[in-house]
């Protein structure tokens, strides 16, 4: 398969300076798989109706048919044409934080689907993306569009053209090339079926916006403990991770040399992953710069692209800084913990 790609910029007059992003918007009528960027990562867009465009979604990705994927929406609208039960709670986080980086789990409707978005559940997750050329799409194919990150499955997600290309380049009729992502992580996932709304996923919005807007808010007990089942069962799979192992080390910045020190006299060839303020400290054969520990939403923007930058690195090993978890910063450490199988070494105190 050619993969077409088309170039757009982020423009309030997408629909009269790009009239050929209705190439993209009628491979997607035509049940094909089509690329776009989003304001979180880049999105594997198909017919979330059709099955035969649904499966070409998982096809491209090699992912688990027991993972859900996530239903992009144009307009808030539309979101009754494919759930059956709004609650009230739902509707105060759609008016905050629609359209943006918050993906609602809801009760479907009954044969407006493909089975394959849902995964066999009576429920599905759905979201109003923040980013023109997104909803430019979306609305000009029609259909409600199933879109997880646009990547190989279990490796880290794109926020660039270029991750997509390298990743699905001849498995995908077409990408749509917006340039690079801002939020950098995915969307905040959270249940809303339940009497208190619980995260199943943290992302964009932290859990202290959520709580701002509808009161409290539970954290499924699977993104704290290891030991239990996570309600999303896409939750349950590696993901994020480039070639090298990584580890996360917790520890200042002596204990983390040391850490350096003892994998390169085992002839390792040691990355890290470091923000600027943290590689000023540090000496290791090569060390990628992500983010400023000031401002946790720059590390969020910076992840992927890192981690993915290693991979043109000739590193055995990638120890990483670990993150103060609240707010964004626990978006990030749960997309490291999973880049990193969850391997830790920490300072004893």
């Amino acid at each position: 398969m050619k993969t077409k790609i088309w170039t757009v910029e982020n423009s309030d007059k997408l629909s009269t300076s790009y009239p050929h992003l209705s190439q993209a918007a009628a491979l997607l009528k035509e049940n094909e798989v089509v690329a776009f960027p989003t304001e979180t990562v880049y999105g594997l867009g198909a017919n979330a109706c059709s099955d035969v465009a649904v499966k070409k979604i998982f096809e491209a990705k090699g992912r688990p048919s027991d993972n859900p994927l996530i239903v992009h929406i144009a307009s808030v609208d539309k979101l009754e044409e494919i759930v059956s039960h709004i609650p009230n709670s739902a509707y105060k986080l759609i008016e905050s934080f629609w359209p943006g980086a918050l993906t609602l789990v809801l009760k479907k409707q009954d044969k407006t689907l493909s089975t394959f978005v849902t995964a066999g559940l009576d429920t599905v997750a759905v979201r109003m993306p923040d980013h023109p050329v997104a909803l430019e799409i979306i609305s000009r194919s029609e259909v409600p569009i199933a879109a997880p990150s646009a990547n190989r499955s279990g490796k880290p997600s794109p926020t660039q053209a270029s991750h997509v290309y390298h990743d699905l380049n001849g498995r995908i009729a077409g990408i749509v090339d917006g340039g690079s992502t801002g939020v950098g992580v995915e969307s905040t996932v959270v249940d809303c079926t339940s009497d208190i709304p619980t995260i199943l996923r943290p992302g964009g919005i932290t859990k202290e916006q959520l709580e701002a807007v509808i009161g409290q808010v539970e954290v499924d007990k699977a993104l704290v403990d290891e030991e239990q089942a996570p309600k999303s069962p896409g939750m349950k799979y590696t993901h994020y991770a480039p070639n090298a192992p990584v580890i996360v080390v917790q520890g200042d910045d002596a204990f983390f040399q040391d850490v350096i020190k003892q994998h390169e006299q085992e002839g390792k060839k040691v990355g890290v992953l470091a923000t600027k303020e943290g590689k000023t400290g540090l000496k290791a054969n090569k060390i990628i710069e992500c983010g400023s520990r000031s401002d946790l939403h720059t590390v969020a923007r910076d992840l992927y692209d890192v981690l993915r930058a290693f991979d043109q690195e000739d590193v055995d090993l990638i120890l990483s800084e670990s993150f103060p978890q609240a707010g964004v910063g626990e978006a990030v450490m749960n997309r490291l913990l999973k880049a990193a199988g969850n391997q830790v070494i920490s300072q004893k105190k």
